[in-house]
């Protein structure tokens, strides 16, 4: 009967849609629907030996089910997709049959047993399988109807979670940390007795660098060898932290060890490569000078492998141990960057037997590489090679700024014994990693220094660190005490007595001599940021001159003006420069002319009176020079003066005393023989230079 309703159901449902449009009705979705798929069943028996059985079914694209119950005869229940069944058994082994019907007609069958017993399951068989922090759950039992599963993780507000399976067709489940959980797995038969075993399960995503140990849903299981002992524990320097604790005990072999993860490693490749080899690891360790191995290896080939030794410089305290791969361990294979490396193992105390020492380490990582030392040099840069060279009996050494304890320095000691010229090398004996970016027209540099003294004098020195008779060196004397003052080194003003500068030299290397000239006497000097002083650059502005080969000198003519940048035509007396502005008077108004627009207003606070150089082709010819606001021309001042020499240049002047200086002037205008209409010629051709607010 409900078949019947359900094609009928179906039937009016098209009919609708014909009616609704008598032209077109497209049925293909009902033809090129999906076969059913994935068919399953799941059961729930009551435990009351009634053998009363839930049948739930389950797939994809099924419109409904028939349920054959397996007991005998072909009879069979329709049941809809969601809903269930019930049917009661006697005991025995049953086979439950699906078929799935789609919407287009086609159907697929499935059969799963049942076992329907009244007595408690026996030779219950769980099987559980991890993945990250997911889990897996199986199992088969005799007598066994269906499994129930708890997974351990219930929590106050979060009553126990639990799934039900059957054998074949295993629960899954996420934990949301990592960690040891009791999972629970509970056979149930159709009688009230119920066989139950737990496990208990680790889970916890694979472990990948960088590796610390701090992150609850990672599973940090390590596996020891040759007598060692590890095990996750508190930083004995920070109780915040949690740090991988080894014990090598008498009795541990020579080469004991601990691998850093479970047999199969990482969960990636380890990026080793002959540019790339080295990877980094904190270590606390009961004494200096022990050797500590670190092997790396192929999971799936332990020939695969390249290991090397550091040893430790600190007792009872944290360092940073660099491990490079392209040093291997003597008698050892070396890197080989083709293998997949994907498996650590330490070996603390490597070569001796065990005593009972206790290791601590955290944070293994690859190391990024080591830059060489660039400018600006500021000690400050992760990661970059600071190393110096000290020469004389000087000694250098990292420190903190004394006024900034967040601020990286070095300190130079002038000891006693010292030479005279003992001084100190800045970064490697190879150098800048590029050449001192010092030119033919600027040769400057700076250095922060914090001198125990004022007057005394500190050189500087640089050279190409190929040739070190190429250098030139330069002085500069502290003229405070105990305080940073930043020194400015000239290279035009060489040392006497040394080489001149020479902008061709490949000039890389640097050093620097404290004190200078005098023996040591334990003198202490603090230095900082070592730099090449930018060239200073040039900005359109008063004075106003036109030789610059950046700067725009953007004049804007009017009626009749016209203003452009030319070579100087008359060099010579008070001009000598080699370029000038030329002012062409062509006919038009009797006020034209033409001005420049500075990029910022004009300082007359303390200077009021402008000077200018003029080449006019008469004497008496008139000259105003005004200046006025950027955006209202109403507001302005002007001056005009008279030439007195005709064909040479002259200095005139202008005076502004009066010039209200609470306005805004950035407009300079100049008009020559106001009043007066050019022709465009020689005689109406004038020179200017060099305006300068006096």
């Amino acid at each position: 009967m409900k078949a019947i309703k359900y094609y009928l159901g179906l039937s009016l449902v098209l009919a609708t849609t014909a009616g609704c449009k008598k032209d077109y009705l497209d049925t293909s979705f009902v033809t090129q629907a999906a076969a059913p798929a994935k068919l399953g069943a799941l059961y729930s028996i009551t435990q009351d030996n009634t053998g009363m059985v839930t049948i739930i079914p389950s797939g994809e694209g099924v419109t409904s089910y028939d349920v054959y119950f397996g007991d005998g005869g072909d009879t069979f229940v329709k049941v809809a997709p969601g809903k269930t069944v019930d049917h009661k058994y006697a005991e025995g082994l049953y086979q439950v049959k699906l078929v799935g019907h789609n919407i287009g007609g086609q159907t697929v069958e499935f059969t799963q047993a049942l076992t329907v017993s009244f007595r408690a399951p026996e030779n219950l068989e769980p099987t559980v399988t991890t993945n990250n922090l997911a889990i897996t759950v199986d199992a088969k039992a005799d007598y066994e109807t269906m499994f129930h599963v708890y997974y351990g993780d219930e929590t106050a507000t979060n009553p126990e979670p639990f799934d039900t399976f059957v054998e074949g067709q295993p629960a899954t489940h996420t934990y949301k940390t990592g960690g040891i959980f009791n999972v629970r797995i509970v056979a149930l038969s159709g009688g009230k007795a119920t066989t139950t075993v737990t496990k208990a399960v680790k889970v916890g995503k694979q472990i990948d660098l960088p590796l610390g140990f701090d992150d609850p849903n990672y599973d940090y299981t390590t596996s020891d060898f040759g007598g060692n002992q590890s095990t996750m524990a508190t930083d004995p320097a920070d109780a915040t932290n949690k740090v991988m604790k080894v014990t090598k005990p008498g009795g541990a072999e020579v080469w004991a060890g601990t691998t850093l993860s479970t047999d199969a490693g990482f969960a990636s490749r380890m990026n080793i490569t002959p540019s790339n080899s080295r990877m980094t690891a904190r270590v606390y360790s009961p004494a200096a000078g022990l050797t500590i191995k670190l092997k790396i290896e192929d999971h799936n080939d332990p020939t695969h492998s390249v290991e090397t030794d550091v040893k430790t410089t600190k007792a009872n305290q944290w360092e940073t141990l660099a491990f490079d791969f392209n040093n291997p361990s003597p008698g050892t294979a070396g890197l080989n960057a083709s293998y997949y490396f994907d498996k650590a193992s330490t070996f603390f105390d490597f070569g001796t037997g065990g005593s009972g020492k206790v290791f601590y380490m955290d944070d293994l990582q690859m190391s990024i590489p080591v830059q060489q030392i660039s400018l600006p040099v500021t000690f400050d840069v992760p990661n970059t090679d600071y190393t110096v060279t000290d020469f004389g009996n000087n000694s250098t050494v990292d420190a903190v700024d004394p006024l900034n304890a967040s601020n990286k320095v070095k300190k130079t000691t002038k000891p006693g014994g010292a030479e005279v010229w003992a001084g100190t090398t800045v970064g490697s004996p190879s150098g800048f990693a590029t050449k001192i970016p010092l030119t033919a027209d600027f040769a400057q540099m700076t250095l922060r220094v914090y001198s125990p003294a004022a007057g005394l004098t500190i050189k500087l020195k640089v050279e190409d660190h190929t040739n070190g008779g190429k250098s030139v060196e330069t002085d500069a004397v502290t003229t405070v005490a105990n305080a940073w003052e930043t020194l400015t080194f000239n290279f035009f003003n060489n040392s006497a007595g040394t080489s001149a500068f020479n902008a061709t030299t490949n000039y890389d290397k640097a050093s620097v001599f404290f004190d200078f000239g005098v023996g040591g006497s334990g003198k202490v000097f603090y230095w900082d940021d070592l730099k090449v002083l930018s060239a200073p650059v040039a900005v359109l502005g008063i004075p106003l001159d036109f030789q610059s080969a950046t700067l725009n000198y953007t004049f804007t003519d009017f009626e009749g003006g016209t203003v452009t940048v030319v070579n100087n035509p008359a060099s010579g007396g008070i001009n000598t420069s080699t370029k000038v502005a030329k002012m062409v008077k062509n006919p038009g108004a009797t006020y034209g002319g033409s001005y420049i627009a500075l990029p910022s207003p004009i300082d007359f606070s303390t200077k009021k009176t402008f000077t200018m150089k003029v080449w006019s082709p008469r004497v008496g010819a008139k000259v105003l020079l005004k200046v006025e606001n950027l955006t209202n021309g109403g507001i302005g001042f002007e001056k005009e003066v008279t030439t007195t020499k005709a064909n040479e240049w002259e200095l005139l002047t202008f005076d502004y005393s009066a010039i209200n200086t609470a306005n805004s002037y950035q407009k300079v205008v100049l008009i020559f023989d106001n009043g007066t209409s050019g022709d465009g010629s020689a005689n109406y051709t004038f020179y200017f230079d060099d305006i300068t607010l006096n």
